[in-house]
């Protein structure tokens, strides 16, 4: 299934950050924080302004972002979480690494 977000909305997957400290010390899953960084799967069209012009959106697909612990909403679609947010709620795009090196 494919989903296209509307307005200034964007389709996150998060990317599994490193299991181990930088000791050498496992994390159990039950102790991880859930990541803040994510690769952008789909980007809506953009927001409207008063006099109804689309503003494009800054992201794009395949983008990897930083956002709020607390961003987005989380959905299930074809048994993969993603969330997702506003555009606004995204912080910074992560630039010189992409998403594939990053989750491998």
């Amino acid at each position: 299934m494919k989903i296209k977000p509307l307005h200034d909305r964007v389709v996150v997957r998060r990317i599994e950050e490193e299991q181990r400290t930088p000791g050498g010390v496992i994390i159990p899953d039950t102790a991880k924080e859930k990541p803040m960084q994510g690769e952008v799967l789909a980007v809506g069209p953009g927001a409207r302004d008063e006099s109804g012009k689309r503003i494009p959106p800054d992201v794009k697909e395949g983008d990897t972002i930083l956002f709020g612990k607390w961003s987005g909403s989380e959905v299930k679609i074809d048994g993969d979480e993603l969330l997702i947010m506003k555009e606004s709620d995204i912080m910074g795009i992560i630039e010189g690494k992409s998403a594939a090196s990053k989750a491998a």
